[in-house]
């Protein structure tokens, strides 16, 4: 049985600017690779197409993962919290890289003797992947 999206989405508890934030996990893993924020519309073309599209609060505009990049994320599960207030996508992240700075995760740097540490390598520079504009 289908349903449509936009029943799905009014299920949800939005923030004050109409957001809720969206964790990309690797659905084989279990590793966070990203956290962005999706508003409805965003939610609702991530469950029509099965992918990542997340809302750019510093553009105003839909984004869709891996459109500049190709660093598309494939989406195998969507789950929202108790509270409907956080979404989590179990995703296949296409091309091993999710994060702007070439690196697989956004979440590489470690706190250690109260200093921020990058724990994890640059797979790709991001000049290579965005051109200058990174």
């Amino acid at each position: 049985m289908m349903i449509d999206p936009t029943t799905l989405t009014a299920q949800i508890k939005w923030n004050d600017q109409g957001l809720i934030p969206a964790i990309a996990q690797d659905w084989k893993t279990g590793e966070v690779l990203m956290l962005a924020w999706m508003n409805s519309d965003a939610l609702q073309l991530t469950m029509s197409e099965g992918r990542a599209i997340y809302w750019s609060r510093t553009r105003a505009a839909l984004w869709r993962k891996g459109e500049e990049s190709g660093h598309v994320q494939q989406l195998k599960e969507l789950r929202i919290d108790c509270d409907a207030d956080t979404v989590l996508m179990k995703v296949e992240q296409l091309g091993g890289i999710a994060c702007h700075t070439g690196r697989r995760s956004c979440f590489y740097q470690k706190l250690e003797n109260g200093t921020w540490l990058a724990t994890d390598d640059v797979l790709k520079d991001p000049g290579e992947i965005y051109g200058n504009n990174s």
